[in-house]
């Protein structure tokens, strides 16, 4: 059986070292956690870069809100992942959605190209398309090679049986990545029920912005 993994969502560079000395497998970098995640600022994920020997990716996501892009935002994020590319980040978290709630596939396919050979996971913009099963077909058709999902829910407990059913419809076409309130406290029941791989979690457990050193232990242990 493959070993699970564990990615910190991350918002400021402390949460990035307690990350990584505590037994996560991969940081992703963003800003803005109250809008969901949005791109971090440059300098910032160059320090994160400098303090980590485990994987680091980037959030591409010019703004909160919908993920349908304006031509200025869309470019944009283009110019982000060619920023991002040269500090020599592990990979990209990005998604983009048509207004009629199905995946924008020419504008994806355009960002992974772009992106390449860095891997790329499509992100939360899942929890809210349309139709669950093209979407996945779509997302893998664009060259993701992850997508992080509640299961469609407002957390990973509620979504268990989506997330259970992509995984097994993926059948390692794709990793999917529970994530969306994943605490120490339900992982094993989210391992247990999905068969995933690879988990998503913030650890923060309390008001401010910054993971737990004892949450991530947790999570980890209980994976």
């Amino acid at each position: 059986m493959e070993k699970c993994k564990l990615e910190i969502a991350c918002f400021n560079l402390q949460s990035v070292i307690i990350a990584q000395e505590n037994g996560a497998d991969r940081v992703e970098l963003c800003a803005n956690m109250n809008e969901g995640g949005t791109t971090p600022d440059l300098e910032i994920t160059n320090l994160a870069k400098k303090e980590l020997s485990i994987d680091l990716n980037v959030m591409i996501r010019p703004r909160g809100g919908n993920f349908v892009y304006s031509d200025f935002e869309f470019e944009q994020m283009k110019l982000e992942i060619l920023a991002f590319k040269k500090l020599k980040v592990n990979g990209f978290v990005f998604g983009i959605l048509k207004e009629d709630g199905s995946v924008n596939k020419e504008q994806n396919k355009e960002l992974v190209a772009l992106a390449h050979p860095l891997s790329c996971t499509f992100h939360r913009a899942f929890d809210v398309v349309k139709d669950v099963n093209q979407s996945l077909e779509s997302v893998i058709e664009c060259g993701f090679k992850a997508i992080l999902t509640s299961g469609q829910e407002n957390n990973v407990v509620e979504g268990i049986d989506v997330l259970a059913e992509l995984v097994e419809k993926a059948n390692n076409r794709i990793v999917i990545m529970p994530g969306g309130s994943l605490r120490s406290t339900n992982i094993e029941l989210l391992k247990e029920k999905t068969k995933a791989i690879f988990y998503h979690s913030s650890a923060i457990t309390d008001s401010r912005e910054t993971a737990s050193g004892d949450e991530v232990k947790a999570l980890k242990a209980n994976l």
